[in-house]
């Protein structure tokens, strides 16, 4: 691959039923791609969490992927509320979905501490009020 190919979602807020099909599409290309198996995985664990917390939290936004031959490029913004305290945020364990979405299996917690994990980098900027841009890279090994 020598080009670089740029892909834009929309997230939809609150639409659960449609929630994982950018992270599915961006899974099936880079296949097609032939990326390796363990960097297609991360891509799209990475995110599909970051995808869910669009719906869950942030009135949905947009997605761009941007994919190199040495890396995958995610970046997330919404004009949600905001992150109150990243840090609290990034613990294991913390939500602050309301009960409906728990009904549903979503918000344990696990969102930004997963999105972190099977990315290579990861950068949130985030202002109450405003929104968040959460920017993951996944490299290309």
């Amino acid at each position: 691959m020598t080009d670089t190919i740029k892909l834009k979602y929309i997230v939809s807020p609150d639409d659960f039923t449609r929630a994982g099909e950018a992270s599915s599409d961006v899974k099936g290309k880079l296949k097609k791609m032939g990326i390796p198996p363990e960097i297609v995985r991360k891509v799209a664990i990475a995110m599909y969490e970051g995808e869910i917390n669009m719906v869950i939290h942030a009135n949905g936004g947009t997605i761009d992927v941007e994919i190199t031959p040495s890396e995958i490029t995610m970046v997330l913004a919404d004009t949600g509320p905001g992150i109150k305290d990243i840090e609290q945020a990034m613990q294991e364990g913390f939500s602050t979905a309301p009960d409906n979405v728990r009904s549903l299996g979503f918000g344990a917690g696990m969102g930004l501490p997963n999105m972190k994990k099977y990315s290579d980098e990861m950068d949130i900027q985030t202002q109450i009020g405003v929104g968040t841009t959460v920017t993951m890279k996944v490299y290309i090994k």
